[in-house]
């Protein structure tokens, strides 16, 4: 009786520990470097008209900020942060998420502390190592472009551009088979139903292969927004064509 006791103790213990509630969120965020009275803005993009709208604003106090809301499913969201150029991208959900803005380079900017925000770094640090072989024939290779554009080396040129090509088709396919596998293994991941909506963009999808991405998705992704658009396309592409199987007019010939 007593461990049953200690054990309902306990449990309460760590749900009051917890900072949010049902639906709600707390963004507990660390800007070191960046001066006090500093405007952070939460940022999101109307889904319609593609316009950005600012949803809230915080100051920056001894390095830190804070910002709470409500919010009911997971959605792409960005930090606007007063006197740096760029933002810092995030997946807004519910739960404390931990913010880390680097001043000097924000691009390496951190969110962190829910399950879709350590997918999504996970996610970008794989992608990050597909890019790299790229990134670095760029660097390596930026001077000797430069110089035989100048002395029009046109040899040297297409040599260079025709291994680039060679390495961003490589890049290409080793991406998409990463899309694929991410979204088959990860299907609580709101990142998965995002690939399978970027993948319904190619002209050459196969549609049949995609639903069943989509089927194995777990139901809280399906039921997001970009799930509900997912499957309202998959329903729109495998309809027949108009006209596909119309009947010939009478009197005309077969």
């Amino acid at each position: 009786m007593k461990k049953t006791i200690l054990f309902l103790a306990l449990t309460v213990a760590f749900v009051s520990c917890s900072k949010v509630g049902k639906d709600e969120y707390i963004i507990s965020g660390t800007a070191t470097g960046v001066e006090n009275g500093k405007t952070i803005i939460l940022q999101t993009q109307d889904p319609t008209t593609r316009a950005i709208l600012n949803l809230d604003t915080v100051k920056v106090e001894n390095g830190k900020f804070e910002i709470k809301g409500k919010v009911t499913e997971p959605s792409f969201h960005v930090l606007n942060i007063e006197s740096l150029q760029g933002n810092v991208p995030f997946i807004l959900e519910s739960g404390e998420i931990n913010i880390e803005i680097n001043k000097d380079s924000i691009n390496k900017s951190k969110a962190s502390g829910t399950y879709n925000n350590d997918e999504y770094n996970s996610f970008k640090d794989e992608m990050d190592k597909t890019q790299k072989k790229a990134m670095d024939f760029q660097k390596k290779n930026m001077a000797v472009m430069q110089k035989a554009q100048q002395t029009q080396d046109t040899a040297t040129i297409n040599g260079l551009m025709k291994e680039y090509m060679k390495i961003q088709q490589e890049t290409a396919e080793t991406s998409k088979s990463k899309y694929n596998e991410y979204a088959e293994s990860h299907p609580k991941s709101f990142i998965s139903v995002l690939i399978i909506q970027s993948m319904l963009s190619d002209p050459t999808a196969d549609v049949a292969k995609i639903e069943k991405l989509f089927n194995g998705l777990d139901e809280s992704v399906k039921n997001t927004k970009p799930g509900t658009a997912v499957k309202t396309t998959i329903g729109q592409m495998k309809l027949p064509s108009v006209g596909a199987n119309a009947a010939p007019a009478v009197g005309s010939p077969n």
